[in-house]
């Protein structure tokens, strides 16, 4: 039997059920709720016997009486003994809920060209799995516990030696915490040096706006500090802690110099400054080897920070620290109160490095990356308007940040050029730290498009750029 709407003549009370077979006291439940949720039974109102309802219904009486004491258990009726069940009275028919605002789904751009986004569509799944599947095999139960708020050992293991090898790295397993993502990891270093009296921090002018409030967020002041072809301005450091991205600027991507290098860890040391290096993309330079992280040259003065979402996928939210020394108790404890993170995650990422496809995979993308950039650079050249990079930036990384021609359109135009086109690209303006006249640019990101769809998204980017 299939009953799909019934009422009640006691009652006046419209019910809708949708059962098969044997009634179920739990759709009669979820019917009941419903009624007094929409207001079909006010707040106090009589509802029907048991008896009563079930004649109506024509199931069993059992059924209600099971259904009723559910919905008082829950709270949503009342029964005393030798007077009528009623509908509990702090349920009013006009104080049932509103409906959540749904938010609209994110929109995909047609065309993406945003910063700090890998070609997705090459993350490497079947690396990926094999190496889920050897750790899940090898595990043993005991990993299966909480953990170390620092992150698995396994994976701490496999960072540190790939770290040396790669980035020039001075650390090792006891110095390194895993976060999840690099908002956490900035997010653990703001609140772990407030902690200790840091309360101002410096960042690089421009700069990622949310990076900076982040760190505002965690009772720090923000300082901006200009940025020209040979990286941050060390002479301008007011504050006793800075963020820095050496390898590769973030947005304008130049490299820092080695006089720069060499200044800003002295000036680091004499006035015990904490410099925090975010290498986001390091590993990927074109015309030459990558140049090294800046906290080889001072393990005990520089935090380094790597992440895995430009090299894989930003869903994974792995990111690591290789602190000094001083700085991993502190950051650990802040950890150790936060959200440790995704196990099979991290353990199948310490695999994959182990095991070389890592390294594979960076190599890969390293080259489709090279020959966009050098297509994205060829198409810029042929454009009537005359837009330059910002400043010179190295051949290097996912993005790639243009001035816009002082007589072409400015970026509010060309930001609505580019939403009329489906393409999505991000505009320079809102990346400054300090007020006042700044040139336009527009920053692009060249990963994020499918193999497939990237000349069609070049020529959509062009059109955009050229009007």
């Amino acid at each position: 039997m299939t009953r799909e709407r019934s009422s009640s003549p006691e009652s006046g009370l419209d019910l809708h059920l949708d059962w098969s077979g044997r009634p179920d006291s739990s759709a009669l439940a979820e019917a009941l709720r419903a009624a007094i949720r929409d207001g079909r039974l006010a707040s106090g109102s009589r509802v029907p016997s048991t008896r009563a309802l079930a004649n109506d219904l024509g199931i069993a009486r059992g059924t209600v009486t099971r259904a009723y004491a559910q919905l008082g258990t829950e709270g949503f009726l009342l029964s005393r003994q030798g007077a009528p069940t009623t509908v509990a009275d702090r349920l009013r028919s006009g104080e049932r809920p509103e409906p959540a605002a749904l938010r609209p789904a994110p929109r995909t751009p047609r065309w993406d060209f945003r910063p700090g986004r890998p070609n997705l569509s090459a993350f490497p799944r079947k690396d990926w799995l094999a190496a889920s599947r050897r750790i899940l095999r090898a595990m043993p139960a005991d990993d299966l516990d909480y953990g170390d708020p620092q992150g698995p050992l396994a994976l701490r293991e496999a960072l540190t030696e790939y770290l040396r090898r790669a980035r020039a790295v001075h650390t090792s397993p006891d110095r390194l915490i895993v976060c999840n993502g690099y908002s956490e990891a900035l997010s653990l270093i703001s609140r772990a040096l407030h902690a200790r009296g840091v309360s101002s921090v410096d960042f690089e002018d421009p700069s990622l706006p949310h990076f900076r409030t982040i760190a505002e967020d965690n009772g720090m002041t923000v300082h901006g500090v200009p940025v020209d072809d040979g990286g941050i301005d060390v002479a301008a450091l007011r504050s006793p802690a800075a963020v820095v991205t050496p390898a590769h600027q973030f947005p304008l991507g130049v490299t820092m110099r080695a006089q720069r290098r060499t200044a800003l860890i002295r000036a680091a040391k004499a006035d015990g400054r904490i410099i925090v290096e975010d290498d986001y993309d390091g590993e990927f330079r074109f015309d030459r080897r990558p140049v090294g992280s800046l906290q080889g040259m001072a393990p005990d003065t520089v935090i380094y920070a790597g992440t895995a979402s430009k090299t894989l996928a930003p869903a994974l939210r792995i990111a690591w620290l290789a602190l000094p020394a001083r700085l991993v108790e502190p950051v650990r404890e802040m950890k150790t109160h936060g959200r440790y993170g995704p196990l099979f995650d991290q353990l199948a990422l310490g695999e994959l490095l182990r095991s070389g496809a890592y390294d594979q995979h960076v190599r890969r993308s390293r080259a489709a990356y090279r020959a966009r950039r050098e297509q994205l650079l060829h198409g810029l050249d042929g454009l009537r308007t005359r837009h330059r990079r910002y400043p010179a930036g190295i051949s290097a990384g996912l993005h790639l940040t243009l001035r816009l021609a002082p007589d072409g359109p400015g970026e509010q135009e060309i930001m609505a050029r580019a939403r009329s086109r489906g393409v999505e690209l991000e505009a320079l303006g809102p990346w400054w730290v300090r007020h006042g006249e700044h040139p336009p640019g527009v920053v692009i990101g060249y990963a994020a498009p499918a193999e497939h769809a990237f000349r069609p998204a070049l020529e959509a980017l062009l059109d955009t750029l050229d009007p």
